[in-house]
Formats: structure tokens, sequence, C-alpha cells
């Protein structure tokens, strides 16, 4: 199925959703990969903030490359999202409802995702400049001296995503591998 999401996420949308629905994000979502996510739970350590609001959020695994002349960012694909599960599941404790990233997530963070009815997207690899297009503006907020791991606010129109993890803990990759393996 396909659906439209406004993000920040601030109701029960996500349990609509199933592993392999095609939804398009229209809001702000957050740039962070692994750089950003240490020095943000370091922060929440010393008792400090964090650099947004992430009650609600989408983070966006993902280091894009510099803006060419007249466009708001450079190529913009995802980045392979096990890096980031030392640290999710205290971010989704915190109220993050939602990642986008590639490749398969920990057995930890799958179950953090169920309890926070959180879900896991995935945007294709290998299409970074057509998935810039629905990045309308783009602004580094905090990290700046991480070049490309910097965190950003994007605003994204009709962002294009898969659900890979659901919120009951259904797993895109492992159902695909059973419905399409051969006995």
């Amino acid at each position: 199925m396909e659906f439209y999401l406004d993000v920040p996420i601030r109701d029960d949308s996500l349990e609509k959703l199933n592993i392999g629905d095609r939804v398009y994000l229209n809001g702000v979502i957050y740039t962070a990969r692994d750089s950003a996510h240490k020095r943000m739970i370091d922060a929440l350590d010393e008792g400090r903030k964090l650099p947004f609001d992430i009650v609600g959020s989408v983070i966006y695994y993902v280091g894009p490359t510099p803006a060419r002349p007249g466009n708001v960012i450079g190529s913009a694909g995802p980045t392979t999202s096990y890096r980031m599960d030392k640290y999710t599941p205290r971010l989704l404790d915190l109220g993050l409802k939602g990642m986008i990233g590639k490749g398969n997530r920990s057995d930890e963070v799958i179950k953090s995702i169920v309890k926070n009815k959180a879900v896991y997207f995935a945007a294709t690899g290998g299409v970074g400049a057509l998935i810039s297009k629905c990045i309308v503006k783009s602004e580094v907020i905090a990290f700046e001296e991480l070049g490309p791991e910097a965190i950003r606010r994007l605003e994204v129109k009709n962002f294009p995503v898969i659900v890979v993890i659901d919120t009951n803990g259904k797993n895109l990759y492992e159902e695909g591998v059973k419905k399409y393996k051969i006995a």
C-alpha cells in the first residue's frame, strides 16, 4: 500500500503501516550518522539537551555530498544502519519514531522498535541524487565540524521510503527471503 505521512509524527499513524508499504514523508526529518549519534548520547549522559526535539522525529542515516550551485543539497543516499544500533534503543525510548537507512538492524533495535511503536524505513541505495530532489530545504543545526556527518534539519516533500520493520517487529528482509527461498 501507499501512504503519505507528515513528520514529525504526532499520532498513532505508524501502527497502520506494514512491511513493504511505500511511504512518502512530508515535513521535517533530521540527519545523523554514527559520529553524531555518539555525540548525542554523550550529551544525554552529561545531562545536556539534544540539538532537536526527538519526540515524534525521524532520523535519516545519511552523509550528503556538498550541494551543487542552485541545489539545496548534494546526493543524499542512505547509510548502512547497523552502525547506529548501539545508540538507537535509547533514542527510541526518548520518543524517536522513525529511522531511515539501509540494511538489517539488531535484535535489540527491533525489540525497541516494537516497545516504542516506531518504524524502520529503507531508502533505496544508489539513487541518492534522485532522493535529494525531495529535499526542499537543508540546514546544519549541530556538529558542523563533522562535515557530511553534521546533524541537518531537512524539509522534505514526498520523500520515498519503504517500511522494512513495522511496529509489530515484522521484518521485510526476513519475510522477503522466506517468500522467495527455494526449498
